[in-house]
C-alpha cells in the first residue's frame, strides 16, 4: 500500500490515465514526485510503470477499491475522468471522504464543476484553460504564453518591446504603470530569477511576468505602440 513520505515532498494520486492524466503523470514523475497512478486499462497503468511503481489497475473506483491502493495517504489526488460526469463525482465524493487534504477535479462543463465544487474539490477546466491561453497568445505576437493560476493572478511571457531596451526597471516602472511585476528574465540560456530595480534590459530578453488580467492586457496593448 502506498504510504507517506519521509521527506517533505508532495504525494500525489492520479485516477484516470486519458490524456490529461497521463501527461500530468508524466511532468510530475519527471519533477522527481512520488506518484501513485490508477486507471482502469492495464495497458496505460503497465506505460506507467516505467515511472512509479505504485501504478495500480482497478475496474471498480469505489470507496474500498480506492483505500487498498492507499491513495488516501496522498497529499494531493487528481481526478481525470472529466468526460465521464458520473464516474468522476462519485470518485471525487469517495476520495473527499477518505481524508485526502487536497482534490482537484477535472470538469468538462461549469454545471458539472459547481458539483465537484460543493463535494470539496477543486476544479480545473483543462480544455477552457487551453483556449484562454491560446486566444492571449493571438491577441499579440509579443505575448509567447499566458497562464492563469487564479481569477486575479496571471503568468505571462512577453518579448522585450524595442523601446525599452536600455532603460532600468526602475525606469520603466510596469508596477505603478500596469499593476504587474517582472518575476524573470530570460535571455538566451541564460534566465536571471531575482530582477533588481536596476536591471538594465537588453536585446533578445524575454520578460516573465505576474499579474492581474487587465494589467497585462493593457501592457501587451502598450508594447505594441513602438
Amino acid at each position: 500500500m502506498f504510504g507517506k513520505t519521509k521527506n517533505n515532498k508532495n504525494t500525489y494520486g492520479i485516477v484516470g490515465l486519458g490524456r490529461f492524466g497521463r501527461a500530468l503523470a508524466m511532468e510530475l514523475a519527471a519533477a522527481g514526485a512520488e506518484l501513485l497512478v490508477v486507471d482502469q486499462n492495464e495497458e496505460k497503468v503497465r506505460e506507467m510503470r516505467d515511472y512509479t511503481e505504485n501504478a495500480y489497475v482497478v475496474k471498480k473506483l469505489d470507496k474500498k477499491t480506492l483505500e487498498e491502493t492507499g491513495i488516501q495517504n496522498c497529499d494531493v489526488a487528481v481526478v481525470c475522468i472529466g468526460e465521464h460526469m458520473d464516474t468522476s463525482i462519485l470518485t471525487t465524493l469517495n476520495l473527499v471522504s477518505l481524508g485526502v487534504p487536497t482534490v482537484i477535479s477535472k470538469a468538462a462543463s461549469m454545471e458539472h464543476g459547481e458539483i465537484l465544487l460543493k463535494l470539496g474539490a477543486e476544479v480545473v477546466y483543462p480544455e477552457r484553460d487551453m483556449a484562454i491561453r491560446l486566444a492571449h497568445r493571438l491577441e499579440t505576437s509579443k505575448m509567447l504564453d499566458f497562464v492563469q493560476l487564479s481569477e486575479k493572478v496571471n503568468i505571462s511571457k512577453l518579448v522585450i518591446p524595442n523601446k525599452i531596451i536600455g532603460k532600468t526597471v526602475l525606469e520603466t516602472d510596469f508596477r505603478k504603470k500596469f499593476g504587474v511585476n517582472i518575476i524573470a528574465v530570460e535571455n538566451g540560456e541564460s534566465i536571471i530569477e531575482t530582477v533588481t530595480p536596476d536591471y538594465t534590459f537588453r536585446n533578445g530578453d524575454i520578460l516573465f511576468i505576474s499579474g492581474g488580467k487587465e494589467g497585462l492586457n493593457r501592457l501587451t496593448e502598450w508594447s505594441k505602440r513602438e
